[in-house]
């Protein structure tokens, strides 16, 4: 599972999104977010479905 946006930082994992970022500036990339409302942001969703990555969420969204 590709992510295209993120880069590695020093140690070689991926960046970690922003808690802040909104659904509506994910959507272009991950078609997961399709039917959430815009103005959602990233933190509000993990915690929602209690996770904590942007990986995990796109996770529990194509299970539901």
């Amino acid at each position: 599972m590709s992510l295209p946006k993120h880069s590695r930082n020093v140690d070689g994992r991926f960046r970690k999104e922003r808690a802040d970022s909104l659904v509506k500036n994910l959507k272009d990339e991950y078609s997961e977010f399709e039917g959430i409302n815009g103005n959602t942001k990233l933190g509000t969703l993990e915690d929602k479905l209690g996770v904590n990555s942007l990986n995990q969420v796109r996770q529990a969204l194509r299970k539901k």
